[in-house]
């Protein structure tokens, strides 16, 4: 019989001493508790995705010291984290075992993930071998990460004799994965009559966000329980005769699908500003919906004491655009100011006059509005410490409808990856908790308000048109004509599609943002900007 606790924790990249501590902190709480085996995440003492920084021999220096410090207060007690090795000269993704104040085994990554985000084979020599560690005559399994998606790698350590089969892992929120992970599991448990120990690590790390949902499988009655998504959290519980035995604590209920998006983006904002040391945010609000979800977005996150809007009328805004963003603004209690930029725009003109002298107004001047957003935007957050968050989504992010310097001007882009009809969606999601989007902003058709009566289908397809199509040219990787079978237009899919090649090249120039879909604009999908090959 062993009491064990998973520890659900947010690590930081880079912060081994913070870390460091975060593990002696649980681990003296474990040892008043009488838990026999603690039990960390992947990569925990370094963070994960360390990246780069693991190519620092100081770096895992320091990371060889932290586990030195801990091993000595293992006394009575074994405990399980994942961090950065180098075994004879070679580096590995490792699972250490502390055990009695010594270092008893360790475990190296033997399926190392190499797509979309994961670049592990950049760094990691993989694993060769299996290992079964003993607790109180326990034999526990032990495996990181991908290796638990491999159905063969389980099978082996099943025969190896594991009674346990433990993951420890740092597995990125993704809008389809958390029902996926849970699925496996209960097929490995139904399969295997195995227990089963899946710790994930919960925190936001650059355009990542890690969502927690720890599984400790293992009981026939409740079969299963589920730690908080998107906070830190712990579950201790009994090994008895092949059955994990649950203490009083609740599962988590079943999410619905809305709620953990805008959870995901809730802690994504918080844990980028809050990690990089941010005074708070500022926004431009223009009275729209993606500015409106953004600051809200914000709020939640950060509270209303670090987010500031900033209205940035000029001649094509409407009245209802202003009242609107000073409802929004009011409704949650935020700092809220108003800056025209006509006189900046009227002097840029003025300073252009000369070099435009014979040529026709056109988008040019329609871009001038949203540059001079946009440095006013840049000085007030140089001014004031603060970030700004860009307020583009991935529908725009897609066709290129932002202005380079403009209205992708800005340090983090909340809905980066949120297409505008789920934009809606969020929206629509965050009003039935407390209704602070004026609804008046959810009901007008969308508008960049850079020209008289300008809407956003001016230039393009209505988004239930245009979403369908991204969503297959882009995370799904359809031709264009396995999109035009699904019912569109082929002369509207030529032009998306050539939109969106097109205009790759404004997007590695945007700011990086948070990822919540299975393939998004950045590591997932890696385009060269230079590009001759049309589809």
């Amino acid at each position: 019989m062993i009491k064990i606790k998973a520890i659900q924790e947010n690590p930081k990249v880079g912060d081994i001493k913070g870390n460091t501590s975060l593990v002696e902190n649980h681990l003296n709480l474990a040892k008043k508790e009488g838990i026999d085996l603690l039990v960390f995440s992947e990569m925990f003492l370094s963070g994960y995705p360390p990246e780069d920084l693991v190519m620092r021999e100081d770096f895992l220096d320091e990371i060889q010291k932290s586990i030195e410090q801990i091993m000595p207060q293992t006394d009575g007690i074994s405990l399980i984290f994942g961090a950065p090795l180098k075994k004879n000269n070679t580096l590995f993704n490792a699972a250490i075992f502390l055990q009695d104040g010594n270092l008893k085994d360790t475990y190296f990554k033997q399926i190392l993930p190499n797509y979309k985000e994961f670049d592990e084979k950049r760094y990691f020599a993989t694993g060769s071998e299996n290992k079964i560690i003993n607790v109180n005559e326990v034999s526990i399994g032990l495996s990181i990460c991908e290796d638990i998606w491999s159905e063969t790698f389980v099978d082996k350590i099943i025969d190896d004799g594991a009674e346990i089969i433990l993951n420890l892992s740092a597995s990125p929120f993704t809008t389809s994965k958390k029902e996926t992970r849970v699925k496996m599991l209960l097929e490995y448990y139904e399969k295997y009559k195995r227990p089963i120990i899946y710790v994930n690590q919960a925190g936001g790390q650059d355009e990542l966000v890690f969502d927690g949902s720890s599984l400790v499988l293992g009981n026939e009655k409740e079969t299963f329980k589920i730690l908080k998504s998107f906070k830190t959290d712990s579950l201790s519980f009994m090994y008895k005769d092949t059955k994990f035995i649950f203490e009083n604590s609740e599962s988590e209920a079943k999410p619905d699908k809305l709620e953990d998006i805008y959870k995901a983006l809730v802690l994504g904002t918080k844990d980028y500003v809050q990690k990089n040391g941010f005074n708070g945010v500022i926004i431009g609000s223009s009275g729209g919906i993606d500015s409106a979800l953004t600051t809200v977005i914000a709020h939640d996150a950060l509270g209303k004491e670090k987010v500031k809007t900033i209205m940035m009328p000029f001649d094509f805004t409407a009245d209802i655009s202003i009242e609107d963003a000073y409802e929004l603004a009011k409704n949650l209690g935020i700092n809220h100011s108003e800056i025209s930029i006509k006189e900046m725009f009227e002097s840029f003109s003025k300073s252009l006059s000369e070099s435009f002298e014979g040529l026709k107004t056109d988008k040019t001047e329609e871009n001038l509005q949203s540059r001079c957003r946009g440095v006013t935007l840049m000085a007030l957050s140089n001014k004031l410490g603060y970030l700004v968050l860009t307020t583009g989504n991935k529908s725009e992010a897609a066709v290129g409808y932002s202005t380079l310097y403009g209205d992708t001007a800005g340090g983090f882009s909340v809905l980066k990856d949120v297409s505008k009809t789920l934009v809606y969606q969020l929206s629509t999601y965050r009003n039935t908790i407390s209704k602070v989007i004026p609804q008046r902003i959810i009901d007008r058709p969308p508008s960049a308000e850079l020209a008289p009566d300008q809407k956003d289908t001016d230039s393009l397809p209505d988004y239930d048109r245009l979403d369908p199509i991204i969503e297959m040219y882009v995370e799904k990787d359809k031709s264009i004509q396995e999109i035009i079978n699904k019912g569109f237009d082929e002369v509207e899919v030529r032009r998306i599609i050539s939109l969106i090649d097109f205009n790759e090249y404004k997007r590695r120039q945007a700011p990086l943002g948070i990822k919540i879909s299975d393939r998004n604009f950045g590591k997932d999908r890696r385009y060269p900007i230079t590009n001759a090959w049309k589809p």
